[in-house]
C-alpha cells in the first residue's frame, strides 16, 4: 500500500508552516500521519520550522542519498529526508512544506501526491514577511512578486488570509477526501 505525499506549497508568508503545525494537531496521535520537516541551509526560527545544515554537510548528505528530493531556491539548499520512502511504503500520510518547483519531481518518486497550494492577499504576504524580518524590503518584494505562478496547478488551493481555523478545516477535509478519511 501506497501512502499519500501531501506537498504544502505556496509563496513565502501565506502560512503553510502554521497550517502543517495546525493539521498536526489535527492528526495528533495518530499514527499514520507524519509530518516531515525540510532540510535546510539555514537556521530555523520561530517562522518556519526546519533541521538546518550548512552548505557542505548539506552537500554531503546529498552526495550520501540522504534527501528523497533536494533543490535549490532563493539562495539555500532545500531537502526532504530519504524517511519519507519509508514512511509512504508503510501507507502512510506523509505532510511536507515544499517547493512548486519540485512537485513534478515528487509525482515522478511517489504514487499518490497531493499538491496543496497555499495562498494570501499580497498585502497579507508582506505584512507576514516584514514581522519576520530575516529579508530586506526588496527581496521581499522579489517573494511577493512571484507568489502568483500561473505555471503550476495544483490539486487543491487553501486561502489563508483569514482564521487559521477556517484554513486548517479546509485543509483536513481535503486530506481526508484524498486520503479516505473519515472527516
Amino acid at each position: 500500500m501506497s501512502g499519500l505525499f501531501v506537498a504544502i506549497v505556496g509563496p513565502s508568508g501565506a502560512g503553510k508552516d502554521s497550517l502543517i503545525r495546525a493539521l498536526s494537531q489535527r492528526f495528533a496521535g495518530d499514527p499514520d500521519f507524519v509530518t516531515v520537516k525540510r532540510v535546510v541551509t539555514r537556521e530555523a526560527d520561530a517562522h518556519e520550522d526546519h533541521h538546518s545544515l550548512d552548505s557542505e554537510a548539506f552537500a554531503a548528505a546529498a552526495r550520501a542519498g540522504r534527501f528523497a528530493l533536494h533543490w535549490e531556491a532563493h539562495g539555500l539548499c532545500y531537502g526532504v529526508p530519504a524517511e519519507v520512502d519509508d514512511a509512504l511504503a508503510a501507507g502512510n500520510i506523509v505532510v511536507c512544506n515544499l517547493s512548486r518547483g519540485v512537485v513534478a519531481s515528487a509525482r515522478r518518486r511517489w504514487e499518490k501526491v497531493l499538491a496543496v497550494m497555499v495562498i494570501a492577499r499580497p498585502e497579507t504576504l508582506a505584512r507576514r514577511l516584514a514581522a519576520r524580518g530575516r529579508e530586506k524590503a526588496e527581496e521581499q518584494l522579489g517573494r511577493i512578486s512571484r507568489a502568483v505562478d500561473r505555471e503550476f496547478d495544483p490539486d487543491a488551493v487553501i486561502e489563508n488570509d483569514g482564521d487559521l481555523a477556517d484554513a486548517v478545516d479546509r485543509l483536513f477535509s481535503v486530506v481526508a477526501e484524498r486520503a479516505r478519511l473519515p472527516a
